[in-house]
């Protein structure tokens, strides 16, 4: 809705982060996010039933948990998400 759009673009100017949006109805524009989406409600979303927000909140941590920390990603060579930040932690560290 409009009221939604407008709280989204205060929130990112706030925040300082850029919107970016692909245009509608093309999944090749980023599809990264389409995959995370894809897995995000096969994997949680249709698979549980939230009982209220708290539970809501539980039940995605624990899915996030797993996807970023056991899981290995082909496209991040086989690596866990945060197999890589923890990489490109070291790096930062070691070029300051």
């Amino acid at each position: 809705s409009e009221f939604i759009s407008k709280a989204l673009d205060k929130w990112a100017y706030e925040q300082q982060v850029t919107l970016d949006f692909s245009r509608p109805g093309k999944p090749t524009d980023n599809p990264y996010i389409e995959s995370f989406n894809g897995s995000f409600r096969d994997e949680c979303l249709n698979v549980h039933w939230f009982l209220s927000l708290t539970d809501a909140q539980e039940k995605i941590e624990q899915w996030r948990q797993e996807y970023n920390g056991f899981r290995p990603h082909s496209s991040l060579q086989n690596l866990t998400p945060d197999q890589v930040m923890a990489a490109a932690i070291t790096v930062e560290l070691q070029n300051a």
